[in-house]
């Protein structure tokens, strides 16, 4: 996976906000085991409420184990990784549950969103990655023609999925699963957390999920940064499963990944131009699944207002957050119409305070 500036910061310790009065006696009983590391080539961190230390630290091996297990199937800087031998030999017979499972997924998702994302933009990367490494490479980015040549490896209807073969059918298609593979990796960690009896955790992998609350009893928080000054936040929600918190939080921004000096040339591709989409500078998606909110985080980063509103129809427990290049931030609810958001900056009191 690739490295990739932050955007969301999840907040796992107490903070200043006064708990719910019936907390004081959780505080004293809980504890919090918290780990933080690198995962799939981001900054990561999990938090266990409850258990003892020696169940949490068995708990996070376990964890550690499954996100490692996780990348040497996604892995694109992994030449053993099952994705990476996809795309060297264009097929893959047997190829693991979770490869099908994902794919399976972001096809379905470049199918409702008539292919705004595309798991197939990979030659498009690579195209782009390999002109700004070029000494004296033009700042504009690959010529119209470059540009073309690799739009005719891509596509999603290119893709033959079956229970035991993976086949990309035109030569030197490849693909990425970055734009939701983060999600999908949030989501095994938080499943099997809560398998294993766990009700208070928060899981941060560049992407979030959230269960319960904290040892204080407070709500988990997420801060979304501003793109265009990241010490300030953009955006505060709460996390979790309760009335009124999002269980998962995902942000994609172009300039998360720059490939030179132009800000407007950046990792999140338009399928249809080949070109960076700069519609607008962030997304935050907060759905009841990682893999989900990461996936439409990506879409919606390239589809206008009218589609991306006509996508969220079909997932009436999701929102959105798009910030405009000229700074306006609208709010499109799953199932409704995009309409202007009320967003609760930091310091600024909630609507009717």
């Amino acid at each position: 996976m690739s490295d990739r500036r932050r955007f969301l910061t999840v907040i796992a310790a107490c903070t200043a906000a006064v708990p719910l009065a019936a907390s004081a006696t959780r505080a004293t009983a809980a504890q919090a085991v918290t780990w933080r590391g690198t995962a799939l080539g981001a900054l990561a961190s999990m938090t266990l409420i409850g258990p003892e230390r020696a169940q949490a630290r068995a708990l996070v091996q376990r964890c550690v184990g499954e996100i490692e297990r996780v990348e040497s199937v996604f892995s694109l800087y992994r030449a053993d990784s099952a994705l990476s031998r996809l795309n060297a030999a264009g097929e893959l017979r047997d190829p693991p549950p979770e490869l099908l499972e994902l794919l399976s997924q972001a096809i379905g998702l470049a199918r409702a969103s008539g292919g705004a994302f595309d798991p197939t933009v990979q030659p498009l990367y690579r195209l782009y990655a390999d002109h700004f490494a070029r000494h004296g490479a033009s700042s504009a980015g690959p010529s119209p023609a470059a540009v073309s040549g690799a739009l005719r490896k891509v596509g999603h209807a290119g893709v033959e999925l079956r229970p035991g073969r993976i086949r990309l059918r035109r030569p030197g298609m490849a693909i990425t699963l970055n734009g939701i593979a983060q999600g999908y990796a949030t989501d095994r960690v938080a499943d099997l957390l809560r398998s294993a009896g766990l009700r208070d955790i928060l899981i941060d992998l560049g992407e979030a999920r959230a269960h319960g609350r904290r040892a204080d009893g407070g709500r988990w928080q997420a801060e979304v940064a501003d793109p265009r000054g990241p010490q300030r936040a953009l955006l505060e929600l709460p996390l979790g499963d309760e009335a009124g918190a999002f269980p998962a939080l995902a942000t994609s921004a172009g300039s998360g990944t720059v490939f030179g000096d132009d800000p407007r040339i950046h990792h999140l591709f338009d399928p249809a131009t080949g070109r960076s989409a700069n519609r607008y500078l962030s997304v935050s998606v907060a759905a009841p699944r990682a893999a989900l909110a990461d996936g439409l985080s990506t879409t919606l980063s390239v589809m206008p207002p009218q589609r991306a509103a006509a996508l969220l129809a079909a997932y009436p427990s999701v929102r959105a957050w798009v910030l405009h290049p000229d700074g306006r931030v609208a709010a499109l609810d799953g199932g409704a119409q995009a309409r202007a958001g009320t967003v609760r900056l930091p310091g600024m009191p909630a609507a009717g305070a």
